[in-house]
């Protein structure tokens, strides 16, 4: 249990409440934006699975939604239950561990929790970013299981700066995971 320390790194994630309630989600920040005053929002979202940051750029508040939900897709119910009005949402990235053939061109199927998805990234003004390398984002360690692409990004609708992200392709090598990449701009008068 627990989450790495790098002096050059902020985490951000809830405190858990009890043994069983334990965070599954972080986000990491380069100290060198601390001037753009990220805050982990738990007066929005108060779960172990969803970690909700803000940061201010330009006198606007903008925010990112880190989500991990479960194969039972626990998290995803949880905010589609959830009324959150929330502007200057740029960006929602999670394990969602649902495969569909909408961004996964190997799996043959359409899942009716892919529309719950939609609709929670439609509700923030999201959509699907398409990888400009697409590739799995989940390497099987099980013999005979196919890796996948459960691992997604959601970004602000109608933005030109904000249209493409990139997965680490070599990321995958110390977790069964990938890693994306993804920029966004900032006004250059505070950075």
């Amino acid at each position: 249990m627990g989450s790495s320390y790098h002096p050059n790194w902020m985490t951000f994630t809830r405190i858990s409440l009890n043994n069983k309630d334990f965070p599954r989600v972080l986000v990491y920040v380069n100290i060198c934006l601390s001037t753009l005053c990220f805050l982990l929002c738990k007066d929005i979202f108060n779960h172990r699975d969803v970690s909700l940051i803000s940061f201010s750029n330009n006198n606007t508040c903008f925010y990112i939604l880190n989500v991990y939900s479960d194969s039972s897709h626990t998290t995803l119910k949880y905010l589609k239950d959830t009324e959150a009005n929330i502007n200057n949402v740029v960006l929602m990235t999670s394990d969602f561990n649902i495969r569909d053939r909408l961004w996964d061109s190997s799996f043959p199927f359409h899942l009716s929790i892919s529309n719950d998805l939609i609709i929670v990234a439609d509700s923030f003004n999201l959509a699907l970013s398409s990888p400009t390398n697409p590739c799995p984002t989940r390497y099987s360690e099980t013999a005979g299981e196919l890796n996948s692409m459960i691992d997604l990004i959601f970004l602000r609708y109608d933005s030109s700066e904000l249209d493409q992200h990139s997965i680490l392709l070599k990321s995958h090598l110390s977790s069964d995971h990938t890693s994306f990449t993804v920029i966004i701009p900032l006004s250059k008068e505070i950075v």
